[in-house]
């Protein structure tokens, strides 16, 4: 499975650079996008020197976000594992055009198309 996509809308929110450790460092960013009638705010994250990228852009732009679909497993103290999900962004861009107010400009998709489209093998549910 491909777990590079791309996503297109409004900047709602920006967050301060979080120092997660001595050597770990994380920022998180929210994009709104239009999903029919209900827009819906997705939180995205960077890390370590790609903290910055989110620098150029102010909330309410119009960007485009690339990001790799995340996820682990965590044990806790209490031995309860636990499953995290992350949207990590590894590049963001300035939308191309504004789109209209009756634009689904939402659209979250691969950002590489691979295969026929048909090949559901290795998806894991």
């Amino acid at each position: 499975m491909a777990n590079s996509y791309e996503a297109v809308g409004r900047l709602h929110a920006v967050m301060d650079v979080q120092q997660v450790t001595d050597t770990f460092k994380k920022r998180e960013f929210v994009l709104e996008v239009q999903d029919g009638n209900y827009p819906q705010q997705i939180k995205f994250q960077v890390t370590q020197d790609r903290c910055a990228l989110i620098d150029n852009y102010k909330v309410g732009q119009e960007v485009k976000v690339m990001f790799n679909l995340r996820g682990r497993e965590f044990t806790n103290k209490e031995g309860q594992v636990m499953y995290f999900t992350n949207l990590e962004a590894w590049r963001l861009e300035a939308a191309q055009s504004s789109p209209s107010a009756n634009t689904d400009y939402s659209q979250i998709k691969p950002a590489v198309a691979e295969g026929n489209g048909t090949d559901f093998d290795d998806i894991p549910f």
